[in-house]
């Protein structure tokens, strides 16, 4: 009978232990809701601070309380953490997404601006330079300001059911190209297949498949073009 009791203790603080590890590093979930996004968080996150010693946290939230700014939020819970802390918070309703520190020292370990750029890409920043740069150094300034892990994602189209799969994707993506900043500045490497160099090769791939396929559509569109005028002339000369 003790045998029993104390195997059944043992069970539920490994599920309690369980429960308060899997909240540690998706500190906040009020929207997405799914397990396999919270395992794979944490599992990065625990890396990182085993690591490094600092603590990267996501939050998903519905809505800001009210009467309260992303800022003020995030530095109300940044005052509750002792060990370095940075935060990744997105609010759905109020459309904002942000990066807080509890320390201003832990900045130099990531480009906040490059993470939060709306602008994924060299060749998507020079076609915005192009269009919208007033001046020079505005053209500069937009061409420079590139890399965006979050904000292009969330920027994509995605039907009402898979809002939420947009948002996981968007700010997983956000959150690992943290961890990957830290590690780096720390001389460490992430493990469990999230190392940055490992993921910056299959990244390289992923681009180069796009831009290819991007190309072709541009060819094939510019030779449509031509077929279409050629037998537009055709077509008049006969009549």
């Amino acid at each position: 009978m003790k045998i029993i009791i104390r195997g059944l203790i043992a069970l539920i603080l490994t599920l309690v232990f369980q429960t308060q590890l899997s909240a540690e590093y998706l500190y906040k979930d009020e929207i997405i809701h799914k397990p396999k996004l919270t395992q794979e968080v944490n599992l990065i996150g625990t890396d990182l601070y085993k690591k490094t010693g600092i603590a990267l946290k996501l939050i998903f939230l519905k809505e800001l309380p009210k009467n309260m700014t992303m800022y003020q939020y995030e530095k109300q819970l940044l005052s509750s953490f002792k060990e370095p802390t940075v935060l990744l918070t997105f609010s759905e309703m109020n459309s904002i997404v942000d990066i807080e520190t509890n320390d201003k020292a832990l900045y130099k370990y990531f480009d906040k601006k490059q993470i939060l750029s709306p602008v994924s890409s060299y060749a998507q920043g020079l076609m915005m330079a192009a269009f919208y740069a007033k001046n020079w150094d505005e053209f500069k300034s937009m061409l420079t300001d590139v890399g965006g892990s979050i904000l292009p994602l969330l920027g994509g189209k995605a039907h009402k059911n898979n809002m939420t799969n947009k948002y996981a994707a968007a700010l997983f993506n956000g959150y690992l190209d943290l961890a990957q900043q830290i590690a780096h500045a720390k001389d460490v490497k992430l493990g469990n297949g999230y190392d940055a160099d490992t993921n910056q090769e299959t990244l390289f791939y992923v681009k180069l498949f796009f831009y290819g396929f991007v190309l072709y559509a541009i060819i094939m569109y510019i030779r449509r073009q031509i077929y279409k005028r050629r037998h537009k002339d055709e077509h008049f000369r006969k009549w």
